[in-house]
């Protein structure tokens, strides 16, 4: 709420991060209203990621079609958005919590990827991204 004042206060060159705040807003107060309920810090962190996620997949679909506008744009609302996401886990740090996941669930097959990811997931929630630890875990099994 104190960011969006503070948007409001700075005219136009607020207008844009306003613009952003304000559609996040709404998307939390949607799910709020879908779910009959006020949501937890997690499950508002998890509308977050889900609209960063949605712009980063529009974002390879306006590079596709050659629209840099766009993307510019999109690119921009992604890092205004990430700003409110906890701290993003390195690739490095993703691998070795897939080892360690590995190692205790004994998995030695792309068969047994369900439990690895169950036990992987709880750990990396919010903090990476879904598609990039699930290619994590294919490479540690093959």
């Amino acid at each position: 709420m104190a960011d969006q004042k503070q948007a409001m206060k700075e005219k136009e060159a607020g207008k844009f991060r306003l613009s952003v705040i304000r559609m996040v807003r709404s998307a939390i107060q949607k799910v709020e209203i879908d779910r009959r309920r006020e949501l937890t810090e997690d499950e508002v962190l998890e509308v977050l990621a889900k609209e960063v996620k949605q712009r980063r997949d529009s974002v390879l679909e306006f590079e596709k079609a050659g629209r840099s506008d766009a993307v510019d744009a999109l690119n921009e609302e992604i890092r205004l958005l990430v700003a409110y996401l906890p701290q993003q886990l390195t690739e490095d740090e993703i691998r070795q919590l897939v080892q360690q996941a590995v190692s205790q669930t004994g998995a030695q097959s792309a068969r047994e990827m369900g439990k690895v990811m169950a036990v992987l997931m709880p750990s990396v929630k919010g903090r990476a991204d879904g598609k990039l630890v699930n290619q994590l875990v294919k490479e540690a099994l093959s």
